[in-house]
Parts: structure tokens; sequence; C-alpha cells
């Protein structure tokens, strides 16, 4: 069973090259090494992902003089026993429904979709951790690479981070109005710190970190960070576990149909995949709305499988025809504050189908008891 990092001490097997090496490995485009060369020395994306998620570094790191600090003592401690709980509480159990009731969690799968995002990839790598390539968007902005080495307070840095990330960590989504303040307020800014933290904990070793952006035509170029276009950035990893070399890109982009039709090269970029999966969570109803049309039907056209709770894709889109849609959990409506969102005829197919419980946490119900997944797979 693949636990989510508490209390790892495998160290990366990755030999820490010199800063020039790398340079001239990967260019001088947009990634993190070459953005050293100009700023000074940095530390390899691998060991600040270990360092920010407070776990054990090589003893050669840049890092492993700040890891006698006592602000990262005390936040690798906190890491340490929130991870902890998460395992409990959700993800051994997540496990286990898989073992039992989604065998797509062991297929190996080219491109795993996860619009709405944010910084979440903890969720999408435990439903679908065979994916060649995961792409993940949000208008939460990337921030510059992390830099632990030029933090001017890092106790408070840190403790930001552990803010930023504890509504996932303890509900399992981001509440986006706190989010954005605490990735704003802090020295560690953006979705990448919080990228790192995932990556690390899911005994993932990070090889590259380039930045770049989207053209219109939905190429993926190599360039600084605020140099225009849709701007991403591609980490590139292997599993510690499985040995398979994976991708995640992740992109600050709006994909309402307005934001589309501005900037269509993210939606061109993910037609380059193919078919692949899709996962939807938390994603605010957005696509009970026309004005989220043309992602609403990029997802259908574009899955063979789509995993999401009643906040993704309305029931009444999905023709039964062309979906086989299985339930599990229990469907009481929406949080009070999507109330509007209530679908009726899906209170009725739990009801009356009496589908397998659940007993983790999924979407806004922070009760398992009233948590429910929805998975539709294509006939």
């Amino acid at each position: 069973m693949k636990k989510f990092g508490a209390g790892k001490i495998t160290i990366a097997n990755v030999a820490i090259l010199s800063l020039a090496c790398r340079v001239v490995a990967f260019g001088v485009g947009g990634s993190i090494f070459a953005l050293a060369q100009t700023a000074g020395a940095q530390s390899p994306p691998d060991d600040t992902a270990r360092f920010l998620a407070g776990m054990p570094l090589p003893k050669n790191s840049p890092l492993a003089p700040l890891t006698t600090d006592a602000a990262w003592q005390e936040h690798s401690a906190n890491f340490e026993r929130a991870f902890a709980k998460l395992n409990t509480r959700q993800l051994q159990k997540l496990h286990i429904w898989e073992g039992q009731y989604f065998p797509e969690s062991r297929e190996h799968i080219p491109v795993a979709f996860y619009m709405f995002s944010g910084p979440d990839f903890l969720y999408v790598d435990q439903f679908f951790p065979k994916a060649d390539v995961y792409i993940l968007c949000g208008k939460e902005s990337m921030g510059p690479p992390p830099d632990p080495l030029k933090t001017g307070n890092l106790g408070s840095a840190l403790h930001n981070l552990e803010e930023a990330m504890n509504s996932s960590l303890r509900f399992s989504f981001f509440i986006t109005k706190d989010m954005k303040v605490d990735l704003q307020s802090q020295e560690l800014k953006g979705t990448l710190p919080i990228l790192y933290v995932f990556l690390a904990r899911a005994d993932k070793s990070i090889k590259d970190v380039t930045f770049g952006s989207l053209s219109s035509g939905g190429e993926f170029q190599q360039s600084r960070p605020g140099s225009g276009g849709t701007p991403g950035v591609r980490i590139d990893y292997i599993d510690n576990h499985s040995g398979q070399q994976q991708t995640l890109y992740y992109f600050t982009t709006d994909i309402s149909d307005g934001g589309i039709s501005s900037s269509p090269g993210f939606l061109r970029f993910c037609e380059h995949f193919g078919i692949g999966c899709s996962f939807l969570k938390s994603s605010s109803y957005l696509m009970f709305e026309e004005g989220f049309k043309r992602i609403r039907d990029f997802i259908l056209d574009h899955s063979k499988t789509i995993v999401q709770d009643d906040a993704g894709i309305p029931l009444a889109y999905c023709n039964r025809d062309k979906w086989n849609i299985r339930f599990f959990g229990n469907y009481i409506g929406p949080i009070e504050i999507f109330k509007q969102r209530y679908q009726p005829k899906l209170r009725e197919i739990f009801e009356q189908s009496n589908p397998p419980p659940v007993e983790f946490n999924f979407g806004y119900r922070w009760d398992y008891k009233e948590s429910h997944v929805i998975v539709a797979t294509r006939s």
C-alpha cells in the first residue's frame, strides 16, 4: 500500500550534479538551474522539495545546514504529524476502497487531466498513480522557484506554507480565499512550494523543473516566469516505488469560455495528449454554468474515465448510453454556499441504488459519512 509520506526516511538516490553541468544539460531557457546561473547558486529542486516537506536531506545538500534550525525542525514535526493523520484518516482507507472498487487505479494511462485543481496533486496521484503525464490548472500563480537559502524569515515562511496546506490536509480540498492570502503573503510564494511538498511526500524524486508558457497553438515553450503567454511549469520526476518516469504540468489560466477564447493555448495543449482520464473535485460547481461549456465538453470528449464529486459535471450532461456510471457513498446535496446546485435526480439514484460506502471524505463534505464518489467510464 502506497502511503503519502508520513515518516519516510528514504533519501532520493539522485546524484547532485554541479550547477554548471545541469545548465549545460538542460539549456539556459527557463530551467531552475539556468535561472540560478544569474541569481546565484540554488539547491537542486528535489532537495528543496524534501526540505519544504520536512523530510531528511542528503548530508551534502546545500540545504542540510538549515535543517538544524529550530524553525525547520518544528515544521518537520508538524508535517510528520499532519501527513501521518492524513494517511490514517484518509489515504489508507482510500487504497482499500480502490482495491475493491476502482481497478482503474492500477492501469497505466497516458494522461490525467485535473481541471480547476489548483496545487492539489495529492488526490489525482492517489486515484491515477500510473499516468505518464498529469495536467493541472488553476487561477493561482505558480510563484518564483522556491529558494529556502534566500528566505529572509524561514520560520514565518514555513508556517505560512503549513497554513496554505492546512485545509487540504484536513478536509481534502483547498479553501481558495484562504489559500490566496497565504500564497501571496509568504516568501515561498505561489503553488509551486505546495506541489513540491506533495511530490516529496508521495515518494517522488524531482529530476528537473522547467518554467515555460504556452503559445496560442498549444506549444510549451521554455521561458522565464513572467515572460507572457499562458504561464506554466513542467516538473519531471521519478516515482521511487515503481521507477516510472512521470511529468507534472501546472498552468495558471482561466478556463471559462471567455478565458479559453482569449487564451486558447491551454486547451490546444491538452488536445495534443488525446484521450486520458479526468479528475474533478471541489470545483465550485462551475461546470453547471453555461460559461464553462467548452471545458465541460473537452472533459467529456477526451476522457475514458472521469472521477468526480457532485461539484464536477452535472449528471444531466452524462449520456447514460455513452457512460457507465458507478456511485459510492452518500449524496445529501451541496454544502450551504452551493445549495442552488442540488441535483434531485442524483439524490434519487443514491437512494434507490444503495451504493457501497466510502470511509474517506471526498469533496466539500468533511464527514466521510456524507461524502460520495462518482466514477463514469465510457461505454
